[in-house]
């Protein structure tokens, strides 16, 4: 996706409707969505390669720059002509948000564009060696029934450790992930129940979705209370220390890519959590969707620890 920001000021209220006039100050893109995960684990140090679906149209032309300004791997990048980029338009003044427009396509690839995908994923997996492989669902169309499956069972084939940030309407498709990390909306969404943010309601739903999922850990992350984090055996909540929060756009993406990067490392549950909460909050304490910084996670991390001791 591209993330889009237009900025300005606000002195006046229109003639025309009731509505305030936005006196425009600059216009910014940056890289969004699953592009936003791929630059987190850049910012971290790993190598991503990037594989998507995007349109051919000026929208793919930035985010191709974007990316090469970036230095990230476009190799995996597929552009078709019966897609539109998806671009996210947010409309700030000062530090408040006014408006998101949404340009974007949701259905699904054509047999066509999605036999191009996986043809090019699977090209890409069969020549390099890969530590983690991350699906970050939006429901944009992309990730379908059949290239989810697909892609798990190479993963499996190639035991490349999965981790997997769903979406709800392919919720069910991600059998045997080693990371599945939902937020407590899409718990309930999923479960079609109510499930409190308590570890006894939260130990129930993750037990009912590694029913079904049969997969390793689960983590369901809880906003501003922190992060459940369960591997079949015991299941707790991690809090988060308090934050100034200034914008929650791109926490998700922050989270799913350290608490990939740490299962791929080996690193245990209490390191896994505390690096996914300190990670999440601070980029919510920044205005617009950024990657996490890491100079700033180590300082906080040996804070931490000190703390600890």
């Amino acid at each position: 996706m591209l993330d889009r920001y237009l900025t300005g000021n606000i002195s006046r209220i229109s003639p025309e409707a009731p509505v305030p006039v936005l006196e425009w100050g600059s216009e910014e893109n940056r890289l969004g969505g699953a592009a936003n995960v791929a630059l987190n684990l850049a910012a971290l140090g790993a190598v991503p390669v990037l594989c998507s679906v995007t349109g051919k149209d000026a929208e793919s032309g930035f985010l191709s720059q974007l990316m090469e300004q970036e230095g990230l791997i476009q190799s995996g990048m597929v552009a078709s002509g019966e897609r539109v980029t998806t671009v996210k338009t947010r409309v700030i003044a000062g530090t408040q948000h006014l408006l998101r427009l949404d340009k974007e396509q949701t259905n699904e690839l054509s047999n066509r564009e999605a036999s191009a995908f996986l043809s090019n994923t699977l090209e890409l997996l069969a020549s390099e060696k890969f530590d983690a492989m991350v699906f970050q669902d939006y429901n944009k169309g992309v990730l379908t029934e059949e290239v989810i499956k697909t892609l798990m069972g190479e993963a499996k084939q190639r035991k490349i450790p999965v981790a997997v940030d769903p979406k709800f309407r392919n919720f069910w498709c991600y059998q045997g992930a080693d990371l599945f990390k939902p937020n407590l909306k899409e718990v309930n969404d999923a479960l079609r129940g109510k499930y409190p943010p308590d570890e006894i309601s939260l130990q129930s739903a993750a037990r009912l979705m590694r029913q079904k999922l049969h997969n390793g850990l689960t983590i369901i992350t809880l906003s501003e209370r922190g992060v459940f984090l369960d591997d079949g055996v015991s299941g707790k909540i991690y809090p988060t220390q308090p934050r100034l929060v200034a914008d929650v756009c791109g926490a998700g993406d922050t989270v799913i890519s350290v608490a990939a990067l740490a299962m791929a490392a080996g690193l245990d549950l209490d390191e896994i959590a505390l690096l996914a909460n300190l990670a999440g909050g601070q980029v919510v304490e920044k205005v617009g969707v950024v990657p996490v910084d890491k100079a700033q996670l180590q300082a906080e991390l040996l804070q931490a620890a000190m703390h600890k001791a």
